[in-house]
């Protein structure tokens, strides 16, 4: 199970309590959703370039860089000239890749 990632410490510290409220039944879903806007590290959309020198950076072939991310060569060739685009889980391991480096996901 991947953990969650923050903007801050302060920020997973108040998500905390907030879940605790929530479990609780204090805070509802909808607020709850909020607070989950708020604290957890944002995700945007990668261009091919941007997915393109992060891979560079880390000094990895295509097939490398897939075998991290749990996706094939293909696919991550796709991803560079533009054909597909990360979503969902890939595109968060890409952002914490971004972030942190490719042993984030080792």
């Amino acid at each position: 199970m991947m953990t969650k990632q923050y903007r801050s410490r302060t920020m997973a510290e108040i998500h905390e309590v907030a879940e605790d409220l929530a479990a609780l039944g204090v805070l509802d879903k909808q607020t709850m959703r909020k607070f989950d806007e708020g604290c957890l590290t944002p995700i945007r959309p990668l261009s091919p370039a941007e997915i393109r020198a992060l891979r560079d950076r880390e000094g990895a072939s295509q097939a490398v860089f897939a075998r991290y991310l749990n996706v094939t060569t293909g696919l991550v060739s796709q991803w560079e000239r533009g054909e597909k685009h990360p979503q969902g889980a890939s595109l968060k391991l890409l952002s914490l890749v971004a972030k942190s480096g490719l042993a984030t996901v080792a």
